[in-house]
């Protein structure tokens, strides 16, 4: 499969190992869950929450070992961030160009970058609309999430 905006096809990237069991956590799954949820408290995001999981605590793969993703932990005890962290990225990504592209009017690799984060933005939303985790009359508008992001 190719790359979405770039002519590269591309099939490098990490895998994840086979599945062994995990002998050396020795946590519970009920005290990561708990540990997820002081977590989220603290306000991380879930890709936060797994990474201090896993360099802190020592437990690489929390679905391995708890049997669910942290999102779904997270949902469950209704702790989940109203916006998905991934498009959040996404528009803080948008926010910055923005900003760059005031000072750097003439930037062509920016403005085609804008339209392409944009995009990605209205695909993720389009997503997350179809599958409830967007409600459906929420929508994208520029000048709101930067006041709701910044």
């Amino acid at each position: 499969m190719a790359r979405m905006h770039s002519r590269k096809k591309g099939r490098a990237g990490s895998k994840k190992p086979y599945n062994r069991p995990l002998v050396w956590v020795r946590y519970k799954p009920k005290e990561i869950e708990l540990l997820i949820v002081k977590l989220a408290r603290e306000g991380k995001t879930s890709s936060q929450i797994g990474m201090i999981l896993r360099d802190t605590y020592g437990i690489p793969d929390v679905r391995k070992v708890v049997g669910k993703r942290v999102n779904k932990i997270l949902a469950e005890r209704k702790l989940l961030a109203e916006i998905p962290e991934d498009l959040k990225a996404l528009m803080r990504k948008n926010i910055m160009v923005k900003k760059h592209l005031d000072a750097n009017h003439k930037d062509t690799h920016s403005k085609r970058g804008l339209g392409l984060t944009e995009a990605k933005i209205r695909r993720l939303i389009k997503y997350y609309k179809n599958s409830g985790r967007l409600d459906a009359s929420w929508t994208y508008d520029p000048e709101k999430i930067r006041l709701l992001i910044e």
